[in-house]
């Protein structure tokens, strides 16, 4: 069994968040591959469904960030699961946006939800770290993290969680260097020369720094316009009819 944890914060004022892409990604996992309704246990959000065979768990907290692991403890207890049985999504200040990167254990990187997770679960799970960038200075952090997604990120977002979704499988099967692989073919963001040189740390990938590859990285999208997808979309950047 599979336990799939996005994170977030409950409440509509919070949907929109960088803070909330786990949540995003959780909610697009759900939908594109059919999961149950969605229902109230371990103070959480969960619904059951099958990834490439494997029996799985989706679970977004409602405790508030800091209190994630609270429900994600809960829940590997209550279904006798193993760290390696465990995958959480996230925001990551330190990756550019859109950039995502797979890892197992390691330390919080000063994200709340990753040091509740720790405290009541213990370190050795994946971890699905997702770009949003950094607004500069640590005192702009908690306002940025907060603070709802620009327009212009639309242009990832949607192709991003996407790939996500669709190749849920890959982490299924435990092969997070393929499943980095195919987000990056899918997204064109890169993440597969960084998957390379997680597996191999004497190896850096050339070219920019991260924030001349956030400025320049403008993939082409087809957002679409209906469907769950584009509601949810149209909420987050505010798009006229």
């Amino acid at each position: 069994m599979l336990l799939i944890a996005g994170l977030g914060n409950p409440g509509s004022q919070y949907a929109a968040n960088r803070h909330n892409i786990g949540f995003m990604a959780a909610d697009e996992i759900h939908r594109r591959h059919r999961f149950s309704p969605w229902a109230k246990k371990f103070k959480a959000l969960i619904a059951d469904g099958i990834i490439d065979g494997e029996k799985t768990i989706l679970i977004k907290p409602q405790t508030f960030m800091n209190l994630s692991g609270q429900s994600v403890g809960e829940a590997m207890r209550f279904y006798k699961l193993a760290l390696d049985d465990l995958v959480v999504i996230y925001d990551e200040l330190d990756l550019p946006p859109g950039k995502l990167r797979v890892k197992t254990g390691g330390g919080s990187g000063g994200h709340n939800g990753i040091k509740s997770i720790d405290a009541h679960s213990g370190k050795d799970y994946r971890r699905i770290r997702i770009g949003i960038g950094h607004p500069g200075v640590k005192e702009l952090v908690t306002g940025y993290v907060l603070g709802n997604f620009a327009k212009a990120d639309a242009e990832w977002i949607e192709p991003l969680l996407g790939a996500v979704a669709d190749n849920a499988g890959y982490l299924a099967k435990h092969d997070d260097t393929g499943f980095m692989n195919r987000v990056a073919l899918v997204t064109g963001s890169g993440n597969r020369t960084e998957a390379k040189a997680e597996a191999n740390p004497v190896a850096k990938p050339a070219g920019q720094s991260h924030i001349r590859q956030a400025r320049q990285a403008k993939p082409t999208v087809n957002i679409p316009k209906s469907g769950p997808m584009a509601d949810m979309l149209n909420k987050l950047f505010g798009k006229k009819e």
